[in-house]
């Protein structure tokens, strides 16, 4: 479609002025590509380069939301992963769809740590991909390399360290919320010839990595939450935390998922 230049001014002053492609395409109804072509004109136009913008706390020495990145850590660690290549940097975390406040927890931390960058929901069967698009993610999260986290070393860097000695719970309610749950553990046995039923709520936590779980397990240890390995197969990927008082102690910080 052939747009006049009187129309082409009209926007290029609005984008002078600051005005988002968006708000430019809505208010000259005009496509947002065509929008977006004709800023990039501009710029060239007139010398300018063009840099995206970002709000990375490690790059700009802005403050980061500390209570959300411990969070979001113990998510990444979790059921997270990065994409690093050329074109394509993206955070995604991956949640059980039928959990719609984790679904949405998940992606307001990302929003609270990096503002900036586009979040999106992508449907998959049984769970949804909750994603934030920026190729700063790797800054926050130094852990990201190639191959699986259990077959590499996870260690923290010692700023990562200082805010989750800050925010502890925050931290082990992100990993609970990845790869933990509460669960109800129920049995019965005789007593007097009756038999009596029991009910034993219990928090566990799975994960292959020998690092991940020890930064659980040395956590835990910090907030005097008593926990035990529980192997299944002789692979001791198991965390349980059953003792009435500690279970108590995560029910008050963490929670079970919804």
């Amino acid at each position: 479609m052939e747009h006049g230049p009187s129309i082409r001014a009209q926007a290029v002053a609005l984008m002078r002025r600051g005005v988002p492609n968006r708000v430019v395409a809505e208010q000259l109804n005009l496509p947002r590509g065509t929008v977006g072509w004709w800023r990039s004109e501009d710029r060239r136009t007139r010398g300018e380069s063009y840099e995206r913008p970002m709000d990375c706390p490690r790059c700009t020495g802005r403050d980061v939301d500390r209570p959300a990145y411990a969070y979001l850590l113990g998510l990444y660690l979790g059921d997270g992963h990065i994409i690093a290549k050329p074109g394509q940097h993206d955070l995604s975390v991956f949640c059980n769809a039928a959990q719609t406040g984790l679904i949405a927890a998940a992606e307001e931390a990302m929003r609270r740590v990096m503002p900036l960058p586009r979040t999106s929901r992508h449907r998959k069967p049984g769970c949804v991909e909750v994603k934030s698009y920026t190729e700063h993610w790797t800054c926050l999260f130094p852990q990201h390399g190639p191959g699986k986290k259990h077959e590499r070393r996870i260690a923290l860097g010692p700023w990562q360290q200082e805010i989750v000695d800050a925010h502890p719970w925050e931290f082990l309610r992100g990993l609970i919320h990845s790869d933990g749950c509460r669960t109800t553990i129920r049995t019965s046995r005789l007593v007097g010839g009756e038999r009596r039923h029991y009910a034993y709520p219990r928090y566990f936590f799975t994960n292959v990595s020998d690092d991940i779980r020890r930064l659980r397990t040395d956590t835990l240890d910090r907030l005097g939450v008593e926990w035990t390995h529980c192997t299944r197969d002789g692979n001791p990927y198991n965390i349980s935390v059953a003792r009435k008082a500690s279970v108590a102690l995560l029910d008050a910080h963490v929670g079970p998922k919804y």
